[in-house]
């Protein structure tokens, strides 16, 4: 455990003065004080924060021209301008040259989900942007008019908010993955005159992204023109011309060298970012460029102190202003790390940190935890030499996860800071000076009166309050789009508590000055570090008659918050299982799976002040089993208790869902249904209810399969849902002991009208893994998932590979007498495929096409050199391991290592793959069937023992574009040199694991459809 109080003094060997310090010294030239620690300079920049911001103004020395005083013109926060005679430029303050060697500097590295990683220079990242700016003027974009972006965090949505900003343009950005109505909720209020959109987002489906866009562009009569950040999208069906991001960036343009920065007014509108209230479309909130920028740099350089070589990695989206927080590292000289992809585990995020040598890393308590959770240990298997801090954001921290930091990822501070959308930046934040207290934050940010109000809506007798600024700051909003008298702008942040900006959110603070959030204080949700407002649900729930009102609020729990929704039925309406599924369905698909409840309730009536507005916050209390702090401004404060009582039997419904079974001498569909029943949550379900088509996947089939052994006695294939995927179909397939599980399974039908695809199961035996894949080709053709013998508790498994492929190859003949054969199979499933396809062509049967996903090969097969490099392989990993921990590689040599490998040769030498295929680690066989874990086993140690031989024929190799810390050599070499007819190389994006299912089915499925097109050609 970590102590409560974590210092972390910097070594002397290796520090320097941060640049808070630097500062600070200035400041006391300048003014002829002397500060007496961090407290008192804090002071000085609140008391005095017109000098404050005057000396930072002249220490950060951003490009501008004009008058620096005044600084400010009012004292009120809400009235107050700031430097209104200065002009500056956004994009040339990222992009300035500081030195002659500033341009071939690093300045973007895009690590994306699929394809090769980018490297963008300074220089390059430069030319890039005036390009772009060029076309935008050509296209007539310019000072007063809006740009709007459904992009991803990638390197072209970079380019796209610079070149915006470079014309005098206000920039606004959406992720791929909002639904239409959610993406026009923003965009149709700021009208924007151009939008750039990814069309082919990773993980989003290319055709349905794209035919989001559309709707979006129909709807918005103001678009005049669209750029498509990516190459190849299907773009004929749009409405206004289309252009190509990378035909602009190679198009001539004014010569960039005589280009010339257009400055701007201090205060001209830089960005409209988005938050949503708790009723109506989002508040379009208008950013100043000059505010921002000196804000941010504030925060980079005096509080993250960035700068030198630093590198910034932020995990963010291009819809949370982190995405616009991370773009203004760029000023401070620092190359900024992007990532579009999905979590392809719990860490892919500390891999890249690691291997991109990251020195601060933002991410959110829920990834974390995470990580946390699944027992990922970043000090053990992405360890990171250069990392010095961790900054986290999007919810509140638990205690817990200060210790976990400290024990799984090292001595390092974890630094949470907390602002928001509204303020585009922090209100409180880490120091570079101040020691990191357990649960806490360091400090308030420097300029800003930060102060816990007391109120009569917060809780008495303790310190916690209103988080609230009484001083004017730059990055204050300039107002509301289309708020001209400013009216919503005042009640959303000044009506509260005239005078100051209040926030929405509780704090506290310690008498040291530091800093807990408590969550917020208005109806505004934090689920899973996103920040939802419930007017998004509703309107998804506009469409479902069934429904008279909706209050989506947040239960907090141990293992975080979820999101409840209470709902007011129509007369005569009852809230079972399948409109429990509507709701959900409806949500998801009108807003995110973010939006979607965990638990759904059925109440009499909402809580509503005397006024007749519903109070969320009431809502939240009572849910939460708190007495509510707005208890006399209700109308009806009966209905809380009401609430209560209805969450609780809602919540003990699902507890008897899972816990129920039917009695045992009850009809086998029955307890069939039961058993669904308590996997999905949801009850009564129908004997005719199809598994995936009520929210069932492969992980919850795990689950069910285990119920069924235990509570029934029967153990069977996760496939077996494929060939009886309903209620009184499995309960059937249970209740006959003499159904056995055949070879074949079909996967998918066709119109028989072309040769069959037969897929090899993967490691566990199965075939059910490669239903989404399966699912996900086009192609019109019967698809055959190839199980192998040993799913069934009283048969053995067959110990080779040959053996393996020859029992498939006579079910293959049963079905298919004669060729062409068409096979494919992943990792241990594509060792098995070739050798089918082998054992086929020996016959003199024709093969039309083989396919293998990253089929990896013992090191025995490996060329020489190739094979020396594997025998290197494990001790330098043990030694990198050795040097983070000794002891314990110590102890894991002598005490499993060594042992273990000669315990299971019999004293003979041999590989750690060998010993793995004999005994597979536990954490593999953790939660998993008796005879998954022999299948495993077996096939691993056939995996080890199988030389394969030449094969006449073409391989189509399905290679994983990502291969990080993998600790076994190549195989494509020797691929290359079996496969006699030529090896063709598809690159898949992501790493070895989740090739075949998630996201990037779709992705391999495309690339499989092409290859059978060209096969029937």
């Amino acid at each position: 455990m970590m102590s409560v109080d974590m210092p972390l003094p910097p070594d002397p060997n290796t520090a320097t003065r941060s640049q808070l310090a630097e500062f600070t010294g200035f400041c006391e030239e300048r003014t002829g004080r002397a500060f007496d620690g961090p407290r008192e300079f804090d002071s000085f920049s609140v008391e005095e924060y017109r000098r404050f911001w005057g000396l930072f103004l002249e220490w950060a020395d951003p490009l501008r021209e004009g008058e620096p005083e005044p600084v400010c013109t009012d004292d009120r926060c809400e009235a107050a301008t700031f430097f209104p005679g200065l002009r500056l430029n956004y994009a040339e303050n990222l992009l300035r040259s500081r030195s002659p060697g500033d341009d071939e500097r690093v300045a973007v590295i895009a690590r994306h989900g699929s394809g090769p990683t980018q490297r963008i220079q300074r220089g390059e990242l430069r030319r890039q942007t005036m390009t772009l700016a060029g076309h935008l003027r050509t296209l007539g974009v310019g000072t007063g008019d809006r740009v709007a972006a459904i992009a991803d965090n990638n390197a072209e949505a970079i380019v796209a908010g610079l070149a915006a900003a470079t014309v005098g343009a206000t920039f606004s950005s959406a992720a791929p993955d909002m639904g239409a109505p959610a993406i026009l909720s923003r965009f149709e209020q700021i009208e924007p005159k151009l939008l750039l959109a990814s069309f082919r987002s990773e993980g989003t489906g290319g055709r349905s992204l794209a035919e989001r866009i559309g709707q979006v562009v129909e709807a918005l009569p103001s678009v005049e023109a669209v750029i498509a950040l990516d190459d190849g999208a299907e773009t004929s069906a749009m409405q206004v011309p289309v252009l190509a991001l990378s035909d602009l960036l190679a198009a001539p343009t004014p010569d960039p060298l005589s280009f010339r920065w257009q400055r701007f007014p201090f205060n001209h509108p830089l960005f409209v970012l988005f938050t949503s209230g708790t009723t109506g479309p989002p508040k379009c909130i208008v950013h100043g460029a000059g505010g921002t920028l000196l804000e941010h740099l504030k925060e980079l350089r005096l509080h993250v102190d960035l700068g030198g070589d630093d590198t910034l990695f932020f995990h963010t989206t291009a819809a949370w202003m982190m995405w616009n927080w991370q773009l203004s590292a760029l000023a401070c000289g620092v190359p900024i790390v992007l990532f579009d992809g999905r979590l392809e585990s719990p860490g892919t995020l500390w891999e890249i940190a690691a291997e991109e040598e990251v020195t601060v890393f933002g991410t959110s308590p829920p990834y974390l935890q995470l990580c946390e959770e699944s027992g990922y240990s970043p000090r053990r298997d992405a360890p990171s030499s250069r990392l010095r801090s961790v900054l986290s954001t999007g919810a509140v921290l638990r205690d817990r996860q200060f210790d976990w930091v400290g024990e799984e990822v090292g001595p390092v501070p974890l630094q949470s800071i907390s602002g928001g959308t509204d303020i585009v930046g922090c209100f409180v934040l880490g120091h570079p000076e101040l020691p990191v207290r357990r649960g806490m934050i360091q400090c308030r940010s420097l300029g800003l009166d930060v102060q816990a109000l007391p109120t009569e809506t917060t809780p008495a007798g303790t310190r916690v309050g209103e988080l609230t600024c009484r001083n004017p700051f730059p990055s204050r909003p300039l107002g509301f789009l289309g708020d001209a008298g400013g009216e919503r702008f005042h009640e959303a942040y000044f009506a509260a508590n005239e005078g100051v900006w209040t926030h929405g959110d509780l704090i506290e603070f310690d008498e040291d000055g530091q800093a807990r959030i408590h969550g917020r204080s208005d109806g505004v949700l934090n689920i899973n570090g996103v920040r939802i407002g419930p007017a998004e649900i509703y309107r998804a729930l506009a469409g479902i008659p069934e429904l008279s009102e909706a209050m989506a609020v947040e239960q907090e729990r141990e293992d975080g918050p979820r999101l409840v929704l209470l709902v007011v039925l129509r007369d005569g309406e009852t809230l079972g299982g399948d409109l429990i599924l509507r709701i959900r369905r409806e949500i998801a698909g009108q807003a995110s799976a973010v939006h979607v409840p965990d638990l759904v309730v059925a109440v009499d009536e909402l809580p509503a002040t005397h006024s007749g507005k519903r109070s969320e916050r009431a809502g939240g209390d009572a849910v939460n089993g708190r007495v509510a702090t707005n208890l006399g401004a209700l109308a009806n404060p009966d209905a809380l208790g009401a609430i209560g009582e209805a969450v609780a039997l809602a919540e003990e419904a699902r507890t008897g869902l899972e816990r129920g079974a039917a009695a045992e001498d009850a009809p086998t569909v029955e307890r069939v249904r039961a058993i669904w029943e308590t996997v999905l949550g949801v009850a009564p379900l129908a004997d005719d209810d199809d598994f995936f088509e009520v929210g069932g996947t492969s992980l919850l089939a795990v689950r069910l399969f285990h119920l069924i052994a235990d509570r029934l006695g029967r153990e069977m294939p996760l496939s077996a849902l494929l060939e009886a995927p309903t209620v009184a179909e499995l309960a059937v397939a249970i209740d006959d002991p003499a159904r056995r599980t055949g070879r074949l399974v079909l996967m998918r039908r066709g119109s028989g009208a072309a040769p069959p695809l037969f897929i090899v199961h993967s490691l566990w035996g199965d075939v059910l893994g490669m239903r989404q894949l399966s699912q996900a080709i086009e192609s019109d053709v019967d698809i055959y998932g190839l199980r192998a013998r040993g799913l069934e508790p009283d048969e053995e498994p067959q110990a080779s590979v040959e053996e393996l492929a020859q029992a498939y190859v006579e079910a293959i003949l049963a079905r298919q007498p004669h060729g062409p054969y068409r096979i494919a199979g992943h990792s241990f499933g594509a060792l098995v495929a070739f050798e089918i396809a082998r054992q086929l062509e020996a016959t003199g049967a024709e093969v039309g096409w083989l396919g293998l996903i990253d089929g990896e090969l013992n090191t025995a097969c490996l060329p020489p050199a190739l094979r020396w490099r594997y025998r290197v392989a494990l001790p330098f990993h043990m030694g990198r391991a050795a040097l983070r921990d000794p002891r314990g590689a110590i102890r894991a040599l002598f005490r499993e290592v060594i042992p273990g490998l000669w315990r299971r040769t019999g004293g003979r030498r041999a590989s750690p793959r060998a010993a793995l295929a004999e005994e597979p680690p536990a954490s593999w066989m953790e939660g998993v069937a008796p005879h998954y874990q022999r299948l495993a086993g077996t096939f691993l140690a056939a995996s080890e023992k199988f030389r394969p031989r030449p094969y006449p024929g073409a391989i189509t190799y399905f290679v994983p574009e990502v291969r990080r810390f993998h600790l076994y050599a190549d195989p494509l070499p020797v691929w290359r040199r079996l496969a006699e007819g030529g090896l063709s190389l598809e690159r898949v994006p992501g790493p070895h694991v989740g090739m075949v299912a998630g996201d990037r089915a779709p992705i391999l499925a495309r690339m499989i459809d092409e290859c059978l097109r060209d096969n029937d050609r």
